[in-house]
């Protein structure tokens, strides 16, 4: 193995993933390896951004989709295991999609924004940076989301009461990031 390969192997990225269409952006910065697959990367967004990982998913880059084959694939499907961070985005810069739950479609932008050397005695991946709190599930897309929140906080909208049922008050504050929680389950969960 070349110099350049070995340090290409223990290179580590760090990324930037912002959901699309929010405002203000709900967004994490992460320290991932560059050798892994976009399947392990799927399982690092799902825990860092905090969703459940109950839909379908997949990454677009370059036009090419990326995700988890399946039969009733209605578009030509990549297998996103056989594929490393660092052969899809091998620069820094470099920009691609994630989308999770095609239903509510929600579209995160990966952005490389750095490569660096491997710190020793660090574990990745690890969260250093983020805001604001993931959108509930099945809300209806970042639309929905925005109409949840309006409905949250308007005690008069009409469907305040729904909503409260549906959340517990106080269980939600959308302002939430709670770093030390997301690493402790990046730390368990892979």
């Amino acid at each position: 193995m070349s110099e350049r390969s070995t340090k290409a192997n223990n290179s580590i990225y760090q990324i930037k993933v912002t959901l699309q269409g929010s405002k203000p952006p709900i967004w994490r910065r992460l320290l991932v390896p560059a050798t892994i697959s976009l399947s392990k990367l799927h399982e690092i967004i799902q825990i860092a951004m905090g969703w459940e990982d109950a839909h379908m998913h997949m990454f677009t880059i370059d036009g090419a989709h990326y995700g988890a084959p399946s039969p009733d694939d209605w578009m030509p499907m990549q297998d996103e295991s056989e594929y490393q961070l660092r052969r899809i985005a091998p620069m820094t810069g470099r920009k691609f999609t994630y989308e999770y739950d095609f239903g509510d479609s929600w579209r995160h932008i990966i952005l490389v924004e750095k490569i660096l050397p491997r710190v020793s005695g660090v574990q990745y991946p690890v969260c250093i940076k983020g805001k604001r709190a993931c959108p509930p599930e099945d809300i209806g897309g970042i639309w929905g989301y925005y109409d949840f929140l309006e409905a949250i906080n308007d005690p008069n909208h009409p469907e305040h009461e729904t909503y409260m049922d549906w959340y517990e008050p106080g269980e939600f504050d959308s302002e939430t990031f709670d770093i030390d929680e997301i690493n402790a389950m990046l730390k368990s969960g892979l």
